[in-house]
């Protein structure tokens, strides 16, 4: 018995190219998101942690330029909650949930049942209702 070839079949191939071609351009997003955190971190830190180690060799390092490169390490720590929402849609959407500054016009406000009950592992429950949990 041979089964016939649907018709159907290239369109099929062209869906799995495109979606081959999504996932690849949110790899590659992925990969320059943290490519920009970690190249960050290494030119915000790795300054200060030579410096650390030059300083207990040798105790050459001036201390105003020790607190330069603590406080450029600092600024980086700053910088990561700027970077998260720039260039992740997730997040921005997560922030925008929960903090009234960045919340649109429309979006309403989640409750604190809602809250608890999506965080908790149990889902609702039949016979809870809203009188009987306050």
């Amino acid at each position: 018995l041979q089964v016939p070839r649907a018709p159907s079949q290239p369109l099929a191939s062209s869906e799995s190219r495109r979606f081959t071609n999504k996932h690849s351009k949110k790899a590659l997003k992925a990969s320059l998101t943290l490519g920009i955190l970690l190249g960050m971190f290494f030119v915000a830190w790795l300054p200060f942690f030579i410096t650390n180690v030059a300083q207990a060799v040798c105790d050459c390092v001036p201390a105003g330029f020790f607190d330069v490169l603590t406080w450029l390490g600092y600024c980086n720590s700053t910088m990561n909650p700027i970077i998260y929402p720039l260039f992740m849609r997730d997040f921005k959407r997560a922030m925008g949930k929960f903090l009234p500054c960045c919340r649109r016009s429309a979006e309403p406000r989640p409750s604190a049942i809602s809250l608890s009950m999506r965080n908790s592992n149990s889902g609702p429950r039949a016979a809870t209702s809203l009188k009987n949990v306050l």
